[in-house]
């Protein structure tokens, strides 16, 4: 138990869309990931998609409905089943949480990324 500096795990590596792994909490991963231009539509069949956006702005796309801006201080959490998409015209900094094991990519062709822990 102690406390967890985001920002000195986010200076920790530039890539882009790769999650690194920060803390547990109860069975899921608490990760910091950083990424500039869109990721691929996708949707998670068994688990809401959290997003909290430490700093920068990001756009999540949902298909057939109208986008929403998210800025630094808001969250916005994607409900299972639900095609979306995030990206960022300029790179965005975020926590996200999710059940271990679930793969970032959902069922999109893109390999999932490795979650690093950090």
């Amino acid at each position: 138990m102690k406390p967890i500096k985001l920002s000195e795990k986010l200076a920790m590596f530039s890539g882009h869309w790769d999650p690194h792994v920060v803390a547990d909490y109860n069975q899921n991963d608490v990760m910091v990931v950083k990424f500039q231009g869109e990721y691929p539509f996708h949707k998670h069949d068994e688990t809401d998609d959290f997003f909290y956006v430490l700093e920068g702005e990001m756009t999540m796309d949902i298909e057939g409905e109208p986008s929403h801006t998210v800025k630094a201080g808001e969250l916005f959490i994607v409900p299972k089943g639900v095609v979306h998409r995030p990206r960022a015209e300029n790179e965005v900094k975020v926590l996200l949480i999710e059940p271990r094991g679930e793969p970032n990519s959902g069922d999109s062709d893109r390999e999932p990324a490795p979650k690093t822990r950090i």
